[in-house]
């Protein structure tokens, strides 16, 4: 008789778990969450911006074709050490969604207790046996329902912070490499100025030496050397500088040895920008807030359930002898049973209702942080679009200028040598033809980098496999 009851408590308990369970609210979806935090926001169905129509690829990586860069990346992808930080919190974020699983099962333990018969008056082994006590938990409200619902929306945010994390730095890396390539190039022009500088000192000395020079000629030329001398070791420290910030970034020691090109990578022609709602659908970082909205509207869920009743079912079969104390005669052993305990909060001091007011702000919070971030997406991509389209005009005018600059600097040259100009306008040409020609690279490495940023802006993956 005793096991048909456990039986019908225990079948009694699963109907009542699987018909008094309520149904969870659903969290808000993606374009409720974009409605209520950029309320104030019109977006508008194209850039102002700018840029190329049609929807935004992926694998970016490939159109620079720079094989050295592209093995750069996949070795940072595999040894930076801020990535692997990233790669083990999504880990983490697996297993507080395997717990928080666990919650709605069963918990089965088994106990145990024996020992042998001494002398005295220890009474800690006078019963042997074993006991397999179970206790579940009816998730009547859904509390344990929205715990889990919120560790597997935190875990979908942790993964896409994590791809995030892979395309910033394989942006990152990009950008390192571009710069290292162009203090390279920085360093090429500053010797070759030197070396006219030098040429120019040389021609200042014997011009003074002949009697058509003066030594202020031959002290302007030495201190105009020595200016561009200073530059060039300023130019070598930043490649070195430029060197080691790459290898820290591949995981490597930072010994500024890496080897780099001597060029600048070609830029690639312009890719399609897309709609600036289809950022905010795509974008990694946004998707991350977008679940963590989820999350907190699941913790709020979580939070009011904690204020109603608790009801665990518990069943328990155990086995027990003793060599002491007699047990009863109409013991049955082994034995069994089966029961259920309710738990209702009556009274706490406002702690649960204060909970569920601290979530309830947690999920404003977490609406406003998309606010903050959409808004920042927005900017970073009109900005990279902006900057895109300033930087191909200035190239133009820089090219322009470069020209012009040496031309200019030919003719007074010439002019210095037979005696029309003198060396000051001579060094004055020089460096404006240097400074043309190192902000001509500037502006050409940095329409690389702002490619770079353009792709990180709009979301799109360096890789297929992203």
């Amino acid at each position: 008789m005793r096991k048909i009851t456990w039986k019908m408590a225990l079948a009694g308990g699963v109907s009542l778990a699987l018909l008094a369970g309520c149904a969870l609210k659903e969290p808000p979806s993606s374009e409720e969450v974009r409605q209520e935090a950029l309320s104030g926001v019109e977006l508008p169905s194209a850039w102002k911006a700018g840029g190329p129509a049609g929807e935004m690829k992926d694998n970016w990586l490939s159109g620079f074709s720079d094989p050295q860069l592209n093995a750069l990346v996949d070795e940072a992808l595999q040894h930076n050490p801020d990535l692997r930080v990233s790669a083990a919190r999504v880990e983490q974020a697996g297993e507080y969604v395997n717990q928080a699983k666990a919650a709605l099962l069963p918990a089965i333990t088994l106990f145990g207790t024996g020992g042998v018969k001494s002398g005295g008056g220890d009474l800690s082994s006078a019963i042997q046996g074993a006991a397999l006590p179970i206790s579940w938990e009816i998730d009547l409200w859904g509390r344990l329902r929205y715990g889990r619902n919120a560790a597997e929306q935190t875990s979908l945010a942790a993964q896409a912070d994590f791809e995030y994390a892979r395309q910033s730095l394989a942006a990152a890396v990009a950008r390192s490499w571009f710069t290292a390539s162009e203090t390279w190039l920085q360093g090429q022009i500053a010797t070759e100025m030197v070396q006219s500088s030098e040429q120019l000192l040389a021609l200042a000395e014997i011009r003074y030496k002949v009697g058509v020079g003066s030594e202020q000629d031959v002290a302007l030329a030495q201190a105009s050397l020595g200016s561009l001398r200073d530059g060039a070791k300023q130019i070598e420290l930043a490649h070195q500088q430029a060197l080691r910030a790459l290898e820290l970034l591949v995981g490597r020691y930072p010994s500024a040895e890496l080897a780099i090109r001597h060029d600048l990578t070609t830029l690639p022609r312009p890719v399609p920008v897309g709609m600036p709602l289809a950022m905010l659908e795509r974008r990694p970082d946004l998707v991350a807030a977008e679940r963590r909205v989820a999350a907190a509207f699941n913790r709020v869920g979580e939070a009011r359930a904690a204020r109603l009743p608790k009801i665990t079912l518990n069943a328990s079969v155990a086995a027990m002898t003793s060599e002491i104390i007699e047990m009863k005669e109409d013991f049955d052993n082994p034995t069994s049973g089966a029961g259920a305990r309710l738990i209702a909060p009556v009274y706490q001091g406002g702690a649960l209702v204060s909970q569920v007011e601290i979530r309830t702000l947690e999920q404003k919070e977490a609406v406003a942080a998309y606010a903050a971030s959409a808004l920042k997406a927005l900017g970073d991509v009109e900005n990279a679009l902006a900057a895109g389209g300033n930087l191909a005009e200035r190239e133009e005018l820089l090219q322009r200028a470069v020209a012009d600059n040496r031309r200019a600097l030919d003719l007074v040259q010439t002019s210095y040598r037979t005696g029309k100009a003198d060396m000051r306008a001579v060094q004055s040409q020089l460096l404006d033809l240097q400074a043309a020609r190192l902000s001509l690279l500037r502006v050409q490495s940095e329409q690389l980098s702002q490619r770079v940023n353009l792709h990180l802006a709009l979301g799109g993956g360096f890789d297929q496999a992203s």
